[in-house]
């Protein structure tokens, strides 16, 4: 119900500004920044975009996707669908920020697991080594990598820092052979406990920022969220159809 109620207030508003005069995104810009910084100074939109609603721009403000009228009085929290596509509105730029912030993490961060031909789609994998989907889901690394997926573990133990999954990612991270390591991790064998510099504190932090919770969580290289253990076959076709 509330997304029906946040799509009424949305339509009502784009009508309102259907008649008028098509505005100059900069102007719209200014005019919504200076409306956020009567709430508070620090608030300035990372982006400002049209939509397909006449007189409503999706903006970006330390993360966190909103929409506003072009005149800056109206501030709409929630998405929108477009029953079209079925996709949300803000489901591209979404997109953007989390391969933005996967390639700021860089993928020397990560478990890298590469097929040996050509690479045909690549996917980042937020894991735990604890949880049983996760576990399914590696036990099928080789179709992955015969279909030519190439998946980036970055490591996700959603039990917290100084737990025992935090410590078995710590060791997985600071092994000679990190794949092996992962390897023998996921298959429940018992591993000798390891400690160098690691960023898996860091990866929980990541996860918290993408608003991911849950483990598996695939990322598509466009942004493309997948939740939970998708088979080697699905996933295939989930790729090739974006």
């Amino acid at each position: 119900m509330s997304r029906l109620i946040v799509l009424t207030v949305m339509l009502a508003l784009a009508s309102a500004f259907q008649g008028a005069v098509a505005d100059d995104l900069d102007a719209v810009t200014e005019r919504i920044t200076e409306r956020l910084q009567t709430m508070d100074p620090d608030l300035v939109p990372d982006r400002v975009e049209e939509t397909p609603l006449d007189g409503i721009y999706l903006i970006v403000v330390q993360g966190q996707v909103a929409y506003m009228s072009a005149d800056g009085r109206y501030l709409i929290q929630g998405d929108v669908m477009d029953l079209d596509s079925r996709r949300a509105l803000s489901d591209a730029v979404q997109g953007d920020m989390r391969r933005d912030q996967l390639e700021e993490h860089g993928e020397g961060n990560m478990v890298v697991y590469s097929p040996e031909g050509d690479v045909r789609h690549s996917v980042t994998v937020f894991t735990d080594i604890d949880c049983p989907y996760c576990r399914q889901m590696h036990a099928r690394m080789d179709e992955y990598l015969d279909k030519g997926i190439e998946i980036r573990y970055v490591q996700m133990p959603r039990a917290g820092v100084d737990t025992g999954s935090y410590r078995k990612a710590v060791s997985v991270w600071c092994a000679d052979d990190r794949n092996a390591a992962m390897d023998r991790a996921k298959a429940g064998e018992s591993m000798e406990q390891r400690e160098c510099d690691n960023p898996v504190a860091d990866q929980l932090d990541l996860a918290r920022s993408l608003g991911i919770n849950a483990t598996p969580t695939i990322v598509a290289e466009d942004g493309t969220v997948f939740q939970g253990m998708v088979s080697p076959d699905d996933l295939q076709g989930r790729l090739e159809d974006l």
